[in-house]
């Protein structure tokens, strides 16, 4: 025999047992051996064997049961039954219920020694499988999140230890530095990777919108509701829900959160059953929820109840090492987008980009070296290629001056217009100017004016600043 292994050999026929595990140590194996199932699973519980060989008739035991516990319990190990009264409907059953083969008494010693060659091929190959994919499994979910820094290294291995756990995950940090793919990577590693992945933007809804999204509604909750509706955490059950902007959940939401948060229990809007939901929530802000509690916009409670697992993503500018990474991964996105070859960015634009504080973060970038990528003329870019701000021309962030990207902000005839009317106007240029200034990125452009989110939204809406085609006036 060309391979050697760890055997347990289960018979209730002592002496034929013995025979065939003196035959076996011959060729090197090492045999024990078990008469009974309850003897078999002693043997299986001190040390694994490569392969148990098994009778299927054990007195007043049955050999399938032997099959099935090691199937379960023992995965590692390989099982080859043998046995006196085999007919083709045995073998089928004996494969099924985990068996690697089924060979029939009285046994020739060269198709016993091929078969224990086989499973032991088979059970290398299958171990030699599962490392591959562990290895995989070490990426699976992280692909899209590039970095050599340090803290984002400690980050992957917090993600590592609480895939699977049920607690919730409060993911802070800046905009734009990669919270909504975070939270993917920790779904993508967990246990219920196979299970949904629901996002929902509670800044982007009003109160009572944001409670159907989350529970759904029943017919007749409210004017236009004319069927029931499943909520975000009915559709996520099985899987994970990703609550970004939390902090802006009014006071009467943060409560009904945070029972079904306890509970895992809600009811639907306008509804009056109970419905129970097995879903892994994760949450993310931008705002510094304690202070938010000092305040007391925050419920106390409820933060103590997502602060379980608290995962700080710093930002692109603490990590400026990170950013030839990035750009080299956006440049070849943007490229193939576009359809252009662009070789890369030198020296001194790459210098530039570190030494830039992106107030807008890794969203920023990205736009960035797209904006480049469609607006340069040669295959190298270079400073000229970048937007102003990076390049000192105007300061990195909008402070109220008047930028290049747009004419002076001008009050103009008043009269006869309420206030509002009135400031439509001076409101629409600054925030235009502070939209080129950033380069539409929105949340950049709220931060630089100070406002949430939410309401620049609002106001862009109101304003006529959503058109997308203002972008490229």
């Amino acid at each position: 025999m060309s391979v050697s292994a760890s055997i347990l050999l289960v018979d209730d026929d002592r002496h034929l047992a013995e025979s065939m595990a003196q035959w076996l140590r011959e060729l090197s194996n090492e045999v024990d051996t078990a008469e009974t199932i309850a003897e078999a699973k002693q043997h299986l519980n001190r040390r694994s064997y490569d392969l148990v060989i098994a009778d299927l008739h054990l007195g007043a035991d049955d050999g399938f049961d032997l099959i099935g516990y090691t199937r379960k319990e023992h995965p590692e190990s390989s099982v080859l039954v043998v046995t006196g009264y085999a007919t083709p409907e045995t073998a089928v059953e004996a494969v099924r219920a985990g068996a690697f083969d089924l060979l029939t008494k009285p046994l020739i010693d060269e198709e016993l020694s091929l078969a224990i060659q086989r499973a032991v091929a088979q059970r290398e190959i299958s171990l030699e499988n599962e490392k591959l994919r562990q290895q995989l499994d070490r990426r699976s979910g992280l692909e899209n999140i590039l970095s050599h820094d340090y803290r984002m290294l400690k980050i992957f291995d917090v993600i590592d230890s609480i895939a699977d756990a049920r607690a919730s995950v409060l993911i802070t940090g800046e905009n734009g530095t990669g919270k909504s793919m975070i939270a993917r990577a920790i779904h993508a590693r967990s246990s219920r990777r196979g299970g949904p992945f629901v996002e929902v933007a509670c800044g982007a809804l009003p109160d009572t919108l944001l409670e159907s999204e989350l529970f759904g509604h029943v017919a007749g909750a409210y004017t236009g509701a004319n069927h029931d509706r499943a909520g975000k955490f009915e559709l996520a059950d099985g899987g994970t829900l990703f609550l970004d902007e939390i902090a802006t959940a009014t006071p009467a939401m943060q409560v009904k959160l945070l029972r079904v948060l306890q509970e895992f229990q809600f009811e639907p809007l306008g509804g009056t059953v109970t419905q129970s939901v097995d879903a892994r929530v994760i949450l993310a802000t931008n705002e510094d929820l304690a202070k938010a509690v000092e305040g007391g916009s925050f419920r106390q409670d409820l933060y103590y109840r997502v602060n379980v697992v608290n995962i700080v993503l710093p930002s692109l500018r603490e990590r400026a090492g990170d950013i030839p990474l990035l750009v080299d991964h956006f440049l070849r996105e943007a490229s193939e987008t576009c359809g252009r070859e662009v070789e890369g960015f030198d020296g001194d634009a790459i210098e530039t980009m570190q030494q830039y504080s992106w107030p807008g973060n890794v969203r920023q970038l990205e736009n960035v070296v797209e904006r480049a990528v469609l607006l340069s003329r040669g295959n190298v870019l270079t400073i000229e290629d970048l937007p102003p701000e990076l390049t000192g021309q105007v300061g990195p962030q909008f402070a109220g001056s008047t930028p290049s990207a747009g004419s002076p902000i001008s009050i103009g005839d008043a009269s006869g217009k309420t206030l509002r009317e009135a400031l439509e106007g001076p409101e629409r240029q600054i925030i235009l100017q502070a939209l080129r200034l950033h380069n539409w990125n929105r949340a950049a452009t709220a931060d630089a004016l100070d406002i949430n989110r939410t309401t620049l939204y609002k106001k862009m809406k109101r304003l006529g600043l959503d058109d997308p085609r203002l972008q490229f006036a």
